[in-house]
């Protein structure tokens, strides 16, 4: 797996590029491919073999910590066996006490509102991942948005599962991933006008910056829908990027642009693909098509569309 090194400089042509490869601990620069190290330090749990009476149970620390669980996995834990450190069991008052202190431990973790909320909206969160089929990463940034969004009380007189499918949609955007408001609606059960009204309202109090959809990357998720050829991919590919090169994809649509770049391409490799297969995998009406279709032929871009 290689990752984007943070707030590092290559050596050798100074640009923010480094990459570290955490298999072989390498640490290189994708401009100029200068090594800058040959190892990395173990970022894993640290292992300790030892014997216990309960058995072997070589990991010494626990689980990393982490945005997708409402206490940062940083909450403590009271053992629901009653024994001691040696295994033996544990005498009547003793046992007596720790059903009492396991009892206040789980009174004090969720006793705050802002608690229980956190621990609603995230169990919302790990729901709707795996319908939509989103990365760790983009997960982690979703959650990072909404416990900003209950810092500033935006969540107060508001739907949680709205405000979570906002979060997640933001997230999505700001990590370039192609998912829309329609696939956030399906997966929260929520309206789509609801979440965008809730974006909104994120986008505007926390001042995110948001970068703007490119219309390529959604061409790989319509095209395996359908189950298109690659050549087919690869001409849309290219008649997007002349309309991006003549600045005609300002304001409009992302996914009816890349379903219109495929309708095109079908006809030019001779694909039986319908408008409506097309607006049905991305998510538009047949009319977008229709119109983007037509301004393609008016454009002067030599693109063969006929």
């Amino acid at each position: 797996m290689v990752t984007l090194a943070k707030n590092s400089n290559c050596l050798r042509c100074g640009k923010n590029s480094l990459l570290t490869d955490s298999v072989t601990g390498e640490q290189f620069c994708s401009k100029c491919g200068y090594v800058v190290s040959e190892k990395l330090n173990e970022s894993g749990p640290e292992w300790r073999s030892f014997q216990t009476e309960t058995g072997d149970n070589p990991a010494r620390t626990g689980a990393p910590s982490s945005l997708l669980m409402h206490d940062m996995g940083l909450s403590t834990v009271i053992n629901p066996i009653n024994k001691d450190s040696t295994g033996r069991p544990l005498s009547t008052s003793m046992k007596s006490t720790i059903e009492r202190l396991r009892t206040w431990d789980s009174r004090s973790q969720s006793r705050e509102p802002v608690d229980r909320n956190l621990r609603q909206a995230l169990n919302e969160l790990s729901r709707m991942k795996d319908k939509i089929a989103l990365s760790s990463n983009v997960l982690e940034k979703a959650a990072y948005l909404y416990r900003k969004a209950l810092e500033k009380k935006l969540v107060r007189g508001r739907s949680i599962s709205a405000m979570i499918a906002a979060s997640l949609y933001a997230a999505c955007r700001d990590t370039e991933t192609p998912r829309t408001l329609k696939d956030l609606s399906d997966a929260a059960n929520v309206k789509r006008k609801d979440i965008a009204r809730c974006y909104r309202l994120l986008h505007y109090e926390l001042e995110l910056k948001m970068p703007v959809v490119n219309s390529i990357q959604c061409i790989s998720r319509i095209a395996s829908k359908l189950e298109l050829s690659e050549k087919t991919k690869r001409h849309a590919v290219k008649i997007l990027q002349k309309v991006q090169d003549n600045k005609e994809s300002a304001g409009k649509d992302p996914m009816g642009l890349a379903a219109t770049a495929l309708y095109v391409s079908c006809i030019k490799n001779q694909e039986n693909i319908t408008q409506r297969n097309l607006a049905e995998a991305a998510n538009v009406t047949e009319v977008t098509i229709r119109n983007r279709f037509k301004g393609l032929k008016k454009q002067n871009l030599k693109i063969d569309v006929l």
